[in-house]
């Protein structure tokens, strides 16, 4: 009878495969400990050939090893030629990474940092520094308005972004400022032409 695979016992290092696992849950059955040793190792050179070393072959056997520990969920008593893995570290999980809020940065189409330049020009004394700076804002949200969205640019929704921006403390002048004009490069098709 045909047995499907979402129906059998969760892989625990899938790349692997199935055959592996089969093999080192059968290691850990072996009562006699020579012949268990001489099991794994033979898994780990089967490991091994599935996928050859490309670095530094010591320290790849040494995560060979690693993984029969784990595969075997630290249960395999063999005499293991490096220190094995604290399986301690697998029982701590990551920090949560915060997640924004969809309504807590609504000029997120510039990036995260277009608003960074923005503070830090805001905090410069106005000068021909700060307003070099500002230019080189201005004309990077110009360029990344144009890649979101090529009609409706223009250069005093840049502006008015700007200045929401820095909480009105930079005051653009359309007629001091020059933002470059920007024209939308067609996407590359990935077709090579043909030579005649």
């Amino acid at each position: 009878m045909l047995t499907y695979t979402n129906r059998l016992k969760k892989l625990i290092l899938p790349e692997y495969g199935r055959n592996i696992q089969n093999m080192v849950d059968y290691c850990t059955t072996i009562e006699d400990r020579d012949e268990r040793n001489i099991c794994a190792a033979t898994i780990v050179d089967a490991m091994q050939t599935l996928f050859p070393a490309t670095g530094d072959a010591d320290e790849y056997r040494r995560k060979l090893w690693d993984h029969l520990a784990i595969m075997s969920n630290f249960t395999l008593d063999v005499d293991y030629p490096y220190e094995l893995v604290d399986r301690r570290v697998f029982g701590d999980k990551p920090d949560p990474v915060p997640a924004e809020r969809p309504g807590s940065f609504p000029y997120r189409h510039y990036g995260r940092l277009i608003p960074r330049l923005i503070d830090t020009a805001s905090a410069m004394e106005p000068g021909e520094e700060r307003d070099a700076l500002v230019t080189l804002i201005a004309n990077q949200m110009k360029k990344t308005l144009m890649a979101n969205n090529p009609e409706g640019v223009d250069d005093m929704r840049v502006l008015n972004d700007l200045r929401a921006m820095s909480h009105g403390v930079i005051e653009a002048d359309p007629e001091h400022i020059y933002l470059h004009e920007f024209k939308h490069a067609p996407t590359p098709s990935g077709r090579k032409k043909k030579k005649k």
